[in-house]
């Protein structure tokens, strides 16, 4: 079932009162790059560095109250744990967030300043998901996956209808193409708020399952996930799925060089922090100038959490 306007003007009610409202950031000398009127939502921005904090807050706001009395649990390898660890200390939640054991120990140290329970397990995801469920089990905490849940999509649908808000003449707006939470969401966004805005997504050749996924009609996998966006190594899920196949009007698929070039320019002309993942909507606009000539379009810069002692250029 695709949700409704009302889902999502209620979701815009219920997230912006606790997450920022993220800056709107242009660049006349990568306009010039692409050929195009670019509008960057910084979402790198957001408290805890990502847009997941959108759906964290937005998927516990719709708990009952006995839900939120029993806690919640995810797992995550960073990003979503971190997002739902500090959502629910701002909710006064208890929040049990399973990690793999090989998780960078800077997002471990984020979700337990956040206050959050952490327990490791073995880096697959057949663990991940044995160990949350016996936490589930045990406590009694509503499991939240990071993009296949319609709270957290609607929640992180209000990104780009912040961005739509501002700026309604856009005609595209870019996102990147990871478990598919945050292109689902802004597809929402593009078509109860925008005229005649198209969504596209931005993925890697290397994890290219959404592209390969929106070609046959049915849910696709990836053989390896040899990328240096991290934030994209996941596949989509059954409840995003349909979303993304009716709202969303293409994929583009990048190079990894594509990417790491996109990041640099990022980082280099707008002074600004983005991780890889981040860079791969507006890599796919460099490699399409073409299709984007003259046009405005909006990219969502998704997160700005990368090991700064490990970067790829």
């Amino acid at each position: 079932m695709i949700p409704t306007k009302q889902h999502l003007e209620e979701a815009i009610a219920t997230v912006t009162p606790f997450v920022h409202q993220t800056p709107i950031v242009t660049s006349s000398s990568l306009n010039e790059i692409v050929g195009a009127q670019l509008y960057f939502k910084c979402e790198n921005f957001q408290k805890m560095g990502a847009f997941k904090m959108r759906g964290a807050v937005h998927a516990i706001q719709n708990l009952s109250h006995a839900q939120k009395k029993a806690g919640v649990v995810t797992h995550s390898s960073g990003n979503f744990g971190q997002a739902v660890a500090l959502a629910a200390r701002i909710l006064k939640v208890q929040a049990y967030v399973v990690m793999p054991e090989n998780a960078p120990l800077v997002k471990k140290e984020g979700v337990k300043s956040y206050g959050a329970q952490i327990t490791e397990c073995e880096s697959t995801l057949a663990a991940r998901e044995a160990t949350a469920a016996a936490i589930q089990l045990k406590t009694g905490a509503t499991f939240l996956h990071p993009s296949n849940n319609i709270d957290v999509i609607l929640g992180n649908a209000t990104a780009g209808a912040e961005l739509l808000q501002k700026h309604a003449d856009l005609d595209f707006l870019l996102t990147p193409v990871g478990g598919g939470g945050l292109i689902a969401g802004t597809a929402l966004a593009t078509h109860y708020l925008s005229g005649n805005c198209k969504t596209i997504g931005g993925e890697p050749f290397a994890v290219d399952d959404a592209y390969r996924s929106l070609q046959s009609g049915k849910i696709e996998t990836n053989q390896t996930t040899q990328t240096v966006a991290d934030g994209l190594r996941t596949n989509l899920g059954d409840l995003n799925f349909p979303i993304i196949q009716e709202l969303v009007s293409e994929i583009i698929r990048v190079e990894e060089d594509e990417i790491i070039h996109g990041m640099k320019l990022i980082w280099e002309r707008m002074k600004i922090v983005v991780e890889p993942s981040s860079a791969v909507p507006f890599a796919a606009a460099l490699r399409e100038k073409d299709h984007f000539r003259n046009k405005k379009i909006g990219i969502i810069l998704s997160g700005g959490n990368v090991d700064v002692s490990n970067l790829p250029f």
